[in-house]
């Protein structure tokens, strides 16, 4: 949990460097919020509404809260992952790599799980080795 407060305390911060478990844990907690509030869009028949074509999926409050908090958390996922490729002495831009169809989301995705370079490097200090 505190390295998903530390991305959203860090919103808009594309210096420095984020390891391995700040930017996991981060998306851990996305994809368990997300999924918590889709369960409840169920519980509560968003999908019948959208298969009836009475009012249509998203207009409960919980879909509100859906789409608000992916606003929310737009900014800092892309600041930690920014953060994360520094942590490989990647550029930021690397991050685009993921509009390419498949093959750059799975490019992207080697580059996320790799290691951090040891040492410092022309992002900063090594954050594995100030903890």
């Amino acid at each position: 949990m505190k390295y998903y407060i530390t991305c959203i305390k860090k919103y808009a911060d594309l210096k420095g460097r984020a390891r391995r478990a700040e930017y996991w844990y981060f998306y851990l907690f996305n994809f368990l919020i997300y999924m918590a509030l889709y369960v409840l869009i169920l519980v509560t028949g968003g999908t019948e509404s959208y298969y009836s074509g009475t009012t249509g999926f998203g207009t409960g409050v919980f879909s509100i809260l859906l789409y608000l908090y992916g606003l929310f958390v737009f900014l800092p996922g892309l600041a930690v992952g920014v953060r994360r490729l520094h942590d490989t002495s990647r550029s930021g831009w690397y991050l685009l790599v993921s509009l390419i169809p498949l093959a750059g989301a799975i490019w992207l995705l080697v580059m996320l799980v790799q290691d951090s370079t040891p040492g410092p490097n022309q992002y900063g200090p090594n954050p594995k080795e100030a903890a």
